[in-house]
């Protein structure tokens, strides 16, 4: 027993994917804005002995952004991190992390030298006991606290800039929910005023990739403080859902008995409390989310406002949606029309691909559907059914990649909403990661979906689309070049023939030896055929 729990003591002690490193989170490193710390491996800044990293200055994009916030040096979050630091640990080859002492994803072993690929499977078709050891996972990160990262708890100015830092402790499943949080929150200017048009992870081309990093940060922190290096998000799959499936005591947590908003007593996330739901009085006081309880969870399923999302999304909204050929489109945010990003995440009617604000979609359904803590966006992250929905909504953006196959020049370089272009770091991660570099297929990540593994033939066609639709594209220039060929061929044909014939009378000493005068016959024909 010893061994396993130094065992255990040791994997909750590495190195983590989060947001503000504690052993940044101090005046010295905020005055120098410099987080290069070292690796336990070698002792020295970004493990630059081992030659894992160095201490780099931050590149940013300056690629021009959209009009939709107007404003310039008056949020934390823009040009990130440069705020709070412009020296970070740049990593090399297969390493990561902000001191690069772990493995990118889709990489293990000592030097990151082991290819890997983990796959997530559906909830419903998980054992008894793996779907025990799930919720039990839950349940340990809502209780152990972050051994490697802390959470501000007030803006750089409200620091003093730098001076007066203000960070706390928080477990590790909150400190997702305060990510998700810190990445769409308003903007504080100041007063009462504020900026509600902003969101660094939501209503513009990052939403799809900067969940799919969150999705993969998630799982490593579990693997991490459970020393299950096995372990993989499960997904539910609410295509053609009649009710929220994983709505009862065996799963996510039933209905309270007497209180349809609350979770069933004989849950264990009825004991779960919220963080981070309370915007319009951060807003007011121009604070941030300071991680304290501010009561239960709180889902009451179906009794959503049916005007604006009358029923689960359908199997049929998502092959729609997988259809549209194109990522973005237009303004680039809520109101973009045919764009497969917008359809998806629910702003977009997922019959016609037409802008709808009003209604709910897809994505968006799920959210409003659960009628609670998941239906707003700051706090959604607090309902751990969070998880499973995001996980299988990043498995219809797998298949739309396979499907179309798009090159990274199709996600915006520029004039997207802030935060969004490609070259942008996403908000608030640190180490720092590119929009860009999630617009990839998952095996490349380290991980696959089971659905998308079965030889069924909806896989063989998503596989053939992309090569029908160039076929398309090129026909006309491959029956030309079709036609062609077959003149050059008919010309070269006369031509040889011609040449045999003049070669006809010739002795036999130029014949190859050993072969009759038939085989030689045939080599010819052979030859010109």
């Amino acid at each position: 027993m010893l061994p396993f729990a130094l065992g255990f003591l040791l994997v909750i002690l590495q190195p983590s994917t989060g947001q503000f490193p504690r052993v940044c989170a101090n005046m010295q490193s905020l005055l120098s804005k410099e987080c290069c710390p070292p690796w336990d491996g070698d002792g020295s800044p970004c493990g630059e002995l081992s030659s894992r990293g160095s201490c780099q200055n931050i590149l940013l994009s300056q690629a021009p952004l959209g009009p939709q916030f107007p404003f310039s040096g008056v949020d934390d979050r823009e040009e990130w991190p440069s705020v709070f630091y412009n020296r970070t640990c740049r990593c090399e080859g297969n390493f990561m992390g902000y001191n690069c002492g772990e493995c990118k994803f889709g990489f293990s072993g000592l030097n990151c030298t082991e290819r890997q690929v983990k796959t997530r499977r559906n909830i419903f078709q998980l054992t008894t006991s793996e779907k025990n050891k799930f919720l039990a996972y839950l349940n340990l990160a809502k209780n152990i606290p972050s051994q490697d990262y802390v959470i501000a708890t007030g803006t750089y100015t409200q620091m003093n800039n730098g001076s007066n830092p203000m960070f706390r402790d928080i477990n590790v499943y909150d400190l997702f929910v305060w990510m998700h949080y810190y990445a769409s929150r308003d903007t504080l200017l100041g007063g009462s005023n504020v900026w509600r048009d902003i969101d660094f992870a939501h209503e513009a081309p990052g939403f799809l990739p900067w969940h799919r990093a969150f999705l993969l940060m998630w799982e490593r922190q579990i693997q991490k403080i459970t020393g299950d290096e096995n372990f993989t998000i499960p997904y539910w799959d609410w295509r053609d859902a009649e009710d929220c499936g994983v709505c009862n005591d065996e799963y996510m947590g039933g209905r309270h008995p007497t209180n349809p908003n609350l979770l069933s007593p004989a849950s264990i996330f009825s004991s779960w409390q919220v963080i981070c739901t309370r915007s319009e009085e951060y807003n007011s006081q121009q604070a941030l989310c300071s991680a304290t309880s501010e009561g239960p969870i709180r889902r009451n399923p179906g009794n959503n406002d049916k005007s604006r999302t009358p029923r689960l999304p359908s199997s049929a909204d998502v092959e729609f949606c997988l259809s549209l050929t194109q990522y973005e489109s237009g303004p680039m945010d809520k109101m973009a029309n045919y764009s497969f990003r917008n359809t998806l995440e629910g702003f977009a009617d997922p019959q016609t691909a037409i802008s709808n604000p009003s209604q709910s979609g897809l994505h968006n359904a799920l959210h409003i559907y659960m009628n609670g803590s998941m239906s707003q966006v700051q706090g959604s992250a607090n309902d751990p059914i969070f998880v499973l929905h995001h996980a299988f909504v990043d498995s219809i953006f797998e298949r739309w990649l396979r499907r179309h196959r798009p090159m990274l020049e199709v996600y915006p370089a520029a004039n997207a909403p802030i935060g969004h272009n490609r070259e942008n770091y996403m908000v608030p991660f640190i180490p720092l990661y590119r929009n860009g570099e999630f617009f990839k297929p998952s095996r490349e990540l380290g991980y696959d979906y089971a659905y998308l593994q079965e030889p069924a033939l909806e896989s063989f066609q998503d596989f053939l689309t992309p090569y029908l639709q160039q076929a398309r594209q090129i026909w006309a220039w491959l029956v030309g070049a079709a036609v062609f060929g077959g003149i050059v061929t008919a010309v070269l044909t006369r031509h040889i023939r011609a040449c045999w014939k003049k070669k006809g009378g010739t002795s036999s000493e130029i014949q190859p030896l050993l072969i009759e005068s038939e085989d030689y016959n045939n080599i010819t024909y052979q030859s010109n055929f």
